[in-house]
């Protein structure tokens, strides 16, 4: 079942590409969206990345931190990371295989993959916007932008 706003953000710890521990419990205190993606390196998903990267300046304005989670291992993000020039964070939640996803309602189980799901969730760690699209179904930069006025 996908989490819906008004819901309690479930709480994870996942390795950034440089394999330091990003405990989403600590972040309470400031808002967070959280990006959940099928694969690095694959074309809707760098896409709907890039945008985010060169939209950043909007979520850092309305001070909101980006956190992109894949199941993909550590090494294949952080190759991705660099190629694409990601200034966020790209979390892996490759083991246990897809443990936030699947937390968040954005695991795919037959095809081992998170779906494309995202969370935005305030300060209190109570999620305030949530979409999860279909397969190949890639996210709206304006539903962002909507969701960030709403906070």
């Amino acid at each position: 079942m996908t989490l819906q706003p008004g819901d309690l953000a479930p709480d994870f710890t996942l390795p950034d590409t440089h394999g330091t521990p990003v405990h989403l419990g600590d972040l309470r205190g400031e808002a967070v969206l959280v990006v959940f993606f099928p694969f690095a390196f694959s074309g809707i998903c760098t896409g709907e990345l890039c945008e985010l990267r060169d939209n950043i300046e909007e979520f850092e304005t309305a001070g909101v931190r980006l956190l992109a989670v894949s199941t993909d291992p550590v090494f294949a993000l952080k190759a991705w990371q660099q190629q694409e020039g990601f200034g966020f964070d790209v979390l892996s939640d490759f083991w246990p295989h897809g443990t936030a996803a699947r937390a968040y309602g954005a695991f795919d189980a037959e095809r081992g993959h998170a779906l494309r799901g995202s969370f935005l969730i305030d300060a209190d760690g109570v999620i305030r916007w949530a979409v999860v699209n279909p397969r190949g179904q890639r996210r709206d930069l304006e539903a962002y932008r909507s969701a960030l006025a709403a906070i």
